[in-house]
C-alpha cells in the first residue's frame, strides 16, 4: 500500500510541479503568465505520456516552454520508482527490499539479482535510442532541436507535435516509417528490449545460453498480430476514402503508421475525423489493447490479450489449464489478467458517463466523447478533431482524473492483487451457477 501511494504521490508531485513551471512567462510564447488550468491540463497529458491538448504546443509555448513538455514526458515514461532508483544507484545508495519488489512487478522481472544494472540499462537504452532516432530524423529535417523532440514524443509514445495538425503536414516517406519503428520499441517495453539485446550472450553467472522469455515472445507475436491485421484493416476501408488520391507508396507508409499509433501513441497523419466510423472503431479496440507492460503505452496490455485468448480457446477445447509455447500459465495470472480487463472496461464506461453529463450542452457528439474517454482512460492521446480543446472545464477535469487513472491503473490492480495473500479457513459448499 505504502509503495502504491508513494508511486501515485510522486507522479502528483511532477504534475503539480510542471503545470507552475508551464505557467511562467519564459514557458509562454507571448511572454506573459499562462492559464492555470491548460497548464495544468498539459502538465497531465506529459507525465501520463498521453498527448491529449486543449492549447497548440507549438504557438502557445516558448522553447523553453517545449523543452520543459519534454522533460516531463521522459520523467512520466520512465516512471518516478524509476527515476529514483536510478538516481539512489547512481550515488551508492541500497535499494530497499520493498523497492525491488515494486519495480520487479513493473517490469515483469522474476529475480531480484540484477535489478539495480537492469535499471541503469532501462535509463540509459533510452537515452541511447532516442539519440540514435534523432540523428536519423535530423537528416531530413535539418533541425536537430525538432528532431529531437519528435523522437523522444515517438519513444516515450506521446502524441504531441509542433503542428496543430499532428503528422498531417508532416513530409510522408521514410521519416514516418522510422518515427513508427520508433514508436514499436517504445511500446513493447524495456524487458523486451533488453532481452532481445542479450539473448545471444553467455550469461556468466549461471553459463547458460541466453534465450528468449515467454513474456518476450508473446509480446513480440502478439505486436506482430497487431500491427498487420490493423495495416490490412486499414486499407480495406480507407483505400477509396482517405487514401484515394495519395500513391501507392505513401499509402502503404501511411497505413503502417495508422496501424501503429493507435495502440500506443497520439500522433496521425491523418485526421481522426477524416477516417470512416468503421476505423475509428478498430481504433478503439486497439486503444484498450495498448502495448507491453513495462513500456511507455498503457491499455490492458497485449500479454493480457494474450492470456484471455488462450484461456478462451483452452476452455473451447475443454482444457482446464491455460498453456503457451508450452509453458502453464498459473492461475493467478489468468485472475489478474480478467480483473484488468473487467477494470479497464468499466472505468472508461464510467469516464464516458462522466463525460456525457459534463459536455450535455457542448454540442459535441457522443462518438466523438466516447472516442476521447477510452483515449484518455488509455493514455493513446488521439482525438476527434478539437474535442479536447472544445470541453468544458468539468470536461477537462474528467479527463485528466482519467489519465492520471489510466497511466498508473493497471500497475495499480496488479499489486493490490498480489499485495497480500488471503486464506480462508472455512471451506464453503459449492453449487452450480448458470451462465452465458
Amino acid at each position: 500500500m505504502k509503495s502504491r501511494t508513494s508511486f501515485a504521490l510522486g507522479f502528483l508531485a511532477l504534475i503539480a510541479v510542471g503545470a507552475v513551471v508551464l505557467m511562467m512567462p519564459f514557458c509562454r510564447a507571448d511572454g506573459l503568465r499562462g492559464d492555470f488550468m491548460s497548464s495544468l491540463f498539459t502538465a497531465f497529458s506529459a507525465v501520463c505520456v498521453t498527448g491529449l491538448t486543449v492549447v497548440d504546443v507549438g504557438r502557445e509555448f516558448s522553447t523553453a516552454g517545449q523543452v520543459v513538455l519534454m522533460v516531463l514526458v521522459e520523467l512520466g515514461c520512465l516512471g518516478l520508482m524509476t527515476c529514483g532508483t536510478f538516481f539512489l544507484i547512481a550515488i551508492g545508495r541500497r535499494l530497499s527490499l520493498a523497492r525491488e519488489f515494486s519495480l520487479m512487478n513493473a517490469y515483469g522481472v522474476e529475480q531480484i539479482q540484477g535489478l539495480r544494472g537492469l535499471i541503469c540499462w532501462v535509463v540509459c537504452s533510452m537515452l541511447v535510442i532516442e539519440g540514435l532516432f534523432a540523428a536519423v530524423l535530423y537528416l531530413h529535417l535539418g533541425s536537430w532541436y525538432e528532431a529531437l523532440f519528435y523522437s523522444i514524443m515517438s519513444y516515450c509514445n506521446a502524441g504531441f507535435g509542433l503542428e496543430s495538425d499532428s503528422l498531417a503536414s508532416f513530409p510522408r516517406g521514410w521519416p514516418v516509417v522510422v518515427m513508427g519503428v520508433e514508436t514499436i520499441l517504445g511500446g513493447i517495453g524495456f524487458l523486451v528490449i533488453y532481452n532481445l539485446c542479450t539473448f545471444k550472450f553467455i550469461h556468466r553467472i549461471s553459463g547458460a545460453r541466453g534465450r528468449l522469455s515467454l513474456h518476450t515472445r508473446v509480446v513480440l507475436r502478439f505486436t506482430v498480430y497487431l500491427l498487420a491485421i490493423t495495416f490490412l484493416a486499414f486499407l480495406a476501408v480507407e483505400w477509396n476514402l482517405s487514401l484515394r488520391d495519395m500513391s501507392l507508396t505513401d499509402r502503404a507508409v501511411v497505413g503502417f503508421y495508422q496501424a501503429v499509433t493507435p495502440r500506443t501513441c497520439g500522433f496521425c497523419v491523418i485526421p481522426t475525423e477524416s477516417l470512416h466510423p468503421l476505423t475509428r472503431l478498430i481504433y478503439e479496440c486497439l486503444m484498450f489493447i495498448g502495448g507491453a507492460p513495462g513500456s511507455a503505452a498503457a491499455g490492458m496490455k497485449v500479454t493480457t490479450l494474450a492470456v484471455i485468448l488462450y484461456t478462451a480457446t483452452a476452455m473451447c477445447r475443454g482444457e482446464t489449464e491455460t498453456v503457451m509455447d508450452s509453458r502453464l500459465i498459473p492461475t493467478e495470472i489468468v485472475r489478474e489478467s480478467l480483473v484488468i480487463l473487467m477494470a479497464i472496461v468499466m472505468f472508461a464506461v464510467i469516464v464516458t458517463g462522466a463525460l456525457f453529463v459534463t459536455e450535455a450542452q457542448s454540442g459535441i457528439s457522443s462518438d466523438a466523447l466516447f472516442f476521447e474517454a477510452v483515449s484518455a482512460v488509455t493514455t493513446t492521446g488521439l482525438s476527434v478533431g478539437d474535442t479536447t480543446a472544445s470541453l468544458s472545464s468539468a470536461g477537462r477535469v474528467v479527463i485528466m482524473v482519467a489519465m492520471f487513472i489510466g497511466r498508473l491503473g493497471a500497475l495499480t490492480v496488479v499489486l493490490m492483487i498480489g499485495d497480500r495473500e488471503s486464506k480462508r479457513h472455512v471451506r464453503f459448499p459449492s453449487e452450480e451457477l448458470v451462465v452465458g
